[in-house]
């Protein structure tokens, strides 16, 4: 059968065609140990829950603006501009299915067939699958271990140019956990203000730092890049609300319009009941986010604390998401061989970290979004099975 080159050059994601091997050893009767999948393992706050049931009973199932309700985009919008400090307006957000939503339109409103995207590598698989079916031309940029996983800016430096329509950024990062530095951002601001390229900042974790931090520094913030800058954001990993499917992406007005266009003709809406979920997420209590910051950051160290006691490995303790990006290179075999055994041999399921580019090639990711004993458990195997070879 013969398909569009738009789609003929899709393909699965790493996370779920290792979820299915490894749900098919379990219905064979074997113990899997989970540090693949990219989802909290907290479930949605009480609040939130009980929000979305009422707003069900009282029969808001109907269908909203393509755009999101009104009362949500302006606390969205309130919300957002408060985090980043920046002046964001109700006509900049449009609420989406998801997250993924405020990924892919951008692409495709604004990049032509043969427009050159920069992209991380290792990074999200949705950027390239993305960058290819608008037909644009993806130009990955390395990010650097010894540079904390960001943009290698000399490379970056050399790859932008006239050519360059968007800039993707994702800090902090999947799947290395690394932050972008300010200085970096700026760095990175100056260019596409040059070259009159536009930033699509994937902002997803950007509550889920460490040590402090707050929140990762946005390049929205920076001066005179709100009015270039596309925000995509959303309530999986913050709130835990991965089954909602409710995110939103914020952009200049103009833009918004045509993304709220591709929402009407694509989607439709989002679910009415999961807004007023949403509602209630954005403006009941949040102490709920830094107790799970606070447990996610224990769960750093000690999974840090043990892929470096292996011989062999090492991995940087990153600065935010719930991965860890162990460097595996020294034992002579791939990263994808890894994987494989280590899911069939031990019953530990990890991510090769090929799956998200070129860049990742010798790292393995592991997640820490699960139970303290799943961590200690899986890297008792892990570790006998490196200490094997």
């Amino acid at each position: 059968m013969n398909f569009s080159s738009r789609v003929s050059r899709l393909e699965a994601e790493g996370a779920y065609a290792v979820l299915a091997r490894a749900q098919e050893l379990e219905r064979q009767g074997r113990e899997i140990l989970h540090l693949e999948l990219g989802q909290p393992d907290f479930f949605t706050p009480e609040h939130v829950k009980a929000k979305g049931m009422q707003a069900i009973r009282e029969n808001r199932t109907r269908y909203t603006p393509p755009a999101g309700l009104a009362r949500f985009r302006g606390l969205i919008a309130e919300f957002a501009g408060r985090q980043r400090n920046v002046k964001i307006t109700p006509d900049m957000v449009v609420v989406g299915p998801g997250s993924k939503v405020g990924l892919f339109f951008p692409t495709l409103a604004l990049v032509e067939p043969g427009d050159e995207v920069i992209y991380p590598d290792p990074g999200f698989p949705t950027y390239s699958a993305m960058i290819g079916v608008a037909g644009g031309v993806g130009v990955p940029i390395p990010l650097e271990e010894e540079n904390q996983f960001s943009f290698d800016l000399d490379v970056f430096d050399r790859k932008i140019s006239d050519r360059t329509k968007l800039i993707i950024l994702n800090s902090p990062a999947n799947p290395t956990g690394g932050v972008i530095p300010l200085d970096d951002l700026k760095h990175i601001a100056e260019k596409a203000q040059k070259h009159n390229a536009w930033i699509l900042a994937d902002e997803i974790y950007t509550r889920l730092v460490y040590d402090g931090m707050g929140s990762a520094p946005s390049i929205a913030s920076l001066d005179g890049m709100l009015d270039r800058t596309i925000i995509a954001d959303g309530f999986s990993k913050t709130f835990s609300m991965t089954g909602w499917r409710l995110g939103y992406v914020i952009a200049p007005p103009k833009l918004a319009e045509r993304l709220e266009l591709l929402v009407t003709h694509s989607t439709g809406s989002t679910a009415e009941f999961t807004q007023y979920a949403g509602m209630e997420a954005l403006t009941g209590p949040q102490d709920f986010v830094q107790e799970m910051v606070t447990e996610y950051q224990k769960r750093r160290d000690r999974l840090v604390e043990l892929v470096n006691a292996i011989p062999g490995v090492h991995a940087q303790k990153p600065q935010g998401a719930f991965y860890v990006f162990p460097n595996v290179k020294s034992f002579g075999i791939s990263e994808r061989e890894i994987q494989l055994r280590l899911l069939e041999e031990e019953g530990v399921a990890v991510l090769a970290g090929s799956d998200f580019g070129p860049g990742g090639s010798g790292y393995i990711r592991l997640c820490y979004a699960t139970s303290m004993e799943v961590i200690e458990r899986a890297m008792e195997k892990v570790s006998r099975f490196f200490e094997s070879l």
